[in-house]
């Protein structure tokens, strides 16, 4: 119905358009040749476009729009853009909008008449008002890190919100990235379980993937359109998505899935500018700007993602891997550490299956042995129980990679605390050290300090703080972090040792607003049991839960409308290095170390395939951080942007600052640090080691939730992401299923047993 009635307005439009002095569109159809648009070209054919390509454009051109307004920001010396559709036929419009902030510096002021000359200036603001940006592209600003950007080479910060896979409503962007040059965009998104309201006035279900990440594609088509068309500041070569946990999956999977055509069909549905139904069946991907196709990219340049919580396809079988190699862990139920068995087996199976390798002078470590880095290693894990005796029998140089990982990210942290800002360190009586012995203390004393568990952490941000408060997508931190937004049970449930019960460490800094958590109570077809001491609280037998495994992966595995399998969809390891993706030129995840959302071989996956498909990928484990952690010490997000501007875009090398020294302790009367020095040899403080026995044990210590995110135990995370128009949840795991089904004699004894 909206795109009928759209068509009534054409005409109107247009004829708008022409009073108006702008550019009409050329006639629906496609450039013959192809047009390139910064790294991108897409060779189109020439075919009648189906899609209402001038409507769209007419109406997602901001110059066209007199409802939207410019706000001043006196504080951050920013214009912020009041929220706007992304899209022409927005399903559920609070949460398909798009908002923008624009550093001052590159803006001389708003024209409000059109005549192309500022009316409303910074100096002469004094409330909202609508018009067009006056960019001054000759201007310079120079980031805190020193980096030199103009309007039109200006990094754009994609916010991805949908905090555990979840709707987003709209948010005005926030001012985070004035100082330092960036154009920050905060958009909407639909989510797991979302309701619209259809034209006869009833509601239906909607909301499941990929309506997170295509919502999020279609806004960034839409920032870049207005790019292109002179309306924002910034370089369309120069987008970097981020976000945390379930935003951090969708920063990841928009990187990964940069403008590949499986996602065309979602952004053409709502009308997203710039990819347009063709006659044919295939997909144009240019705009009309000044009479010429113009190529129009969802892509993105890199990612910073926190706590990504993908990919979700071998979650379950990661993370029972990485707490079944402890053997001292103990699962809620004799069910639970069955099936963790066979999940690890079945894991070792799927990474010895993807033949995976890796270039030693990628990640930086001598693997083999031989004294250089200039081998490519093959990837795998080895079972011999007597071998690997301490970690149930599993060893491998996929696990030598896992292992070299996590000594080396202590040993950054253990190297930069002199970049600890307001900690408060103590003596081996638990005494608070005294201002003089603090200021008095060398990086090694700092160092052993922090392996015995003697400090309670500060603000650890540096060089521009931490993870930017203006990010949208993070979890909810009241005791809700994860995929699901539940956290663990605080009544009930499978509980953990005390020992085990660590609380994740958060950061306060992250703005949540706008993000919805909604979980619901499912109405079928999950395996949920939360607040239950059960395998499950949804099934009365074995039987009958792994019939609904089974006819919800065949429902799943059938395709949706376009043939899909959103399963498929939401795995970025199907995209990375994919001929019809366009790769994104580096990218960087970073996972708190003791966070019991994700395992680590996720992120450990992800790097993998990234490097062997020519992106720049670096991971790292945060030795202090839970779910979402900080930026911390020496590292933070501007600097790691203005680094890979440097690098990438030809910017000038920036450097890290020296520490400030502490002279001052903090005001904690108690230490609050994590004992290491039980898994961690620091007899040589400048070269630390440790077992790969030592590192899941501190995993599984330390881990934020109360039992690793099985799809079929316990917070059923994963479920809501796949629903339908009739249930809330689905069953998508066909690992889960074939062991369910190979292993039946055994499990179904177990299942449910108490």
């Amino acid at each position: 119905m909206k795109k009928i009635t759209a068509l009534f307005c054409i005409t109107a439009m247009l004829l708008c358009l022409t009073a108006c002095g702008s550019t009409s569109p050329d006639s629906a159809s496609t450039a013959s040749e192809t047009i390139e648009s910064g790294d991108t070209a897409d060779v189109l054919e020439a075919d009648t476009v189906l899609s209402d390509k001038e409507y769209i454009e007419a109406t997602l051109n901001l110059a066209n729009n007199t409802d939207y307004t410019w706000s001043y920001d006196s504080g951050a010396d920013a214009w912020v853009m009041s929220i706007v559709s992304a899209v022409a036929y927005p399903e559920i419009e609070d949460e398909e909008g798009v908002s923008v902030c624009v550093p001052a510096g590159y803006v001389t002021g708003i024209d409000t008449d059109g005549d192309g000359e500022a009316d409303v200036t910074a100096d002469s603001y004094s409330e909202a008002v609508n018009g067009s940006l006056v960019i001054d592209y000759d201007v310079e600003i120079t980031s805190t890190n020193g980096q030199i950007y103009t309007a039109a080479t200006a990094p754009v910060i994609l916010n991805t919100g949908a905090a555990g896979y979840s709707s987003s409503t709209n948010t005005t962007a926030a001012t985070t990235y004035a100082s330092e040059g960036y154009i920050n965009v905060s958009c909407g998104n639909r989510g797991k379980q979302d309701t619209a309201v259809g034209e006869d006035g009833s509601a239906y279900y909607t909301g499941d993937a990929p309506s997170c990440l295509s919502d999020q594609k279609a806004a960034v088509r839409f920032i870049k359109y207005n790019i292109l068309l002179g309306n924002l500041p910034g370089s369309v070569d120069y987008f970097v998505s981020t976000g945390g946990s379930g935003g951090g999956a969708h920063a990841a999977m928009f990187a990964a899935t940069s403008n590949n055509s499986d996602f065309y069909p979602y952004q053409e549905e709502v009308g997203a500018v710039g990819c347009y139904l063709n006659e044919n069946g295939n997909y144009t991907t240019t705009v009309t700007i000044d009479g010429e196709e113009v190529s129009l990219s969802d892509g993105a340049w890199g990612c910073i993602a926190y706590s990504a919580i993908t990919s979700l396809y071998e979650a379950d079988m990661a993370l029972a891997f990485e707490y079944y190699m402890d053997t001292d862990y103990e699962f809620g139920s004799d069910f639970q550490t069955q099936l963790a068995k066979y999940l690890s087996e079945e894991y070792m199976e799927y990474i010895n299956g993807q033949n995976l390798s890796v270039k030693e002078a990628d990640v930086g470590f001598d693997l083999d042995g031989d004294g250089e880095m200039n081998s490519t290693i093959a990837l795998s894990i080895e079972y011999n129980e007597t071998l690997y005796a301490d970690t149930n029998g599993y060893g491998g140089s996929y696990l030598d990679l896992y292992l070299e990982e996590f000594v080396s990210n202590l040993q950054w942290y253990l190297d930069n605390l002199d970049y600890a800002d307001g900690w408060t360190w103590f003596d081996g009586d638990g005494n608070a050290l005294s201002d003089e012995d603090v200021a008095a203390m060398s990086s090694e004393e700092k160092a052993q300090a922090f392996i015995e568990g003697r400090y309670t952490a500060g603000s650890t941000g540096g060089m521009g703080g931490g993870l930017p408060s203006g990010m949208n997508g993070a979890a909810d931190f009241d005791g809700k972090g994860g995929p699901d937004g539940e956290g663990r049970p605080s009544d009930g449930g499978i509980e953990m040792h005390e020992d085990r019960k660590k609380s994740s460490i958060t950061n306060e800094n992250v703005d949540t607003s706008g993000d919805t958590m909604d979980v619901g109570t499912p109405d079928a077809g999950t395996t949920q049991a939360a607040g239950s001491s059960l395998d499950s609280a949804n099934y009365s037998s074995y039987g009958e839960m792994v019939e609904a495994y089974a006819a919800d992966i065949a429902e799943i595995e059938a395709g949706d409308e376009y043939g899909n399998n959103i399963v498929s969809l939401y795995n970025p390891l199907n995209y990375i290095g994919n001929e019809d993706t366009e790769g994104a030129v580096w990218s960087r995840i970073v996972m708190g170390a003791s966070e019991g959302d994700m395992s680590m071989f996720s992120s450990l996956n992800l790097q993998i395939a990234w490097l062997n498909a020519g992106t720049d990928c670096d991971i790292e484990w945060q030795w202090d951080g839970g779910h979402v952690p900080s930026e911390v010490l020496s590292s933070s997000f501007a600097l790691y942007i203005d680094r890979m501007y440097n690098k990438y875009a030809g910017g000038i090398e920036v450097e890290i600052a020296e520490a400030e020294p502490q002279t001052a302790n903090g005001d904690s009367t108690d230490a609050a640090g994590t004992d290491l020095s039980g898994w961690v040899d620091y007899s040589d403080i400048k070269s630390v080691s440790f077992s790969l026995a030592d590192a899941v044990s501190y995993r599984t210590a330390g881990a934020s939730k109360a039992i690793p995110g099985f799809d079929v135990i316990d917070y059923g995370q994963e479920d809501y992401v796949f629903g339908s128009s009739t249930q809330d949840a689905r069953h998508w795991n066909p690992f889960l299923l074939e062991i369910f089904q190979k292993y039946e004699d055994t499990l179904s004894e177990l299942f449910n047993a108490g």
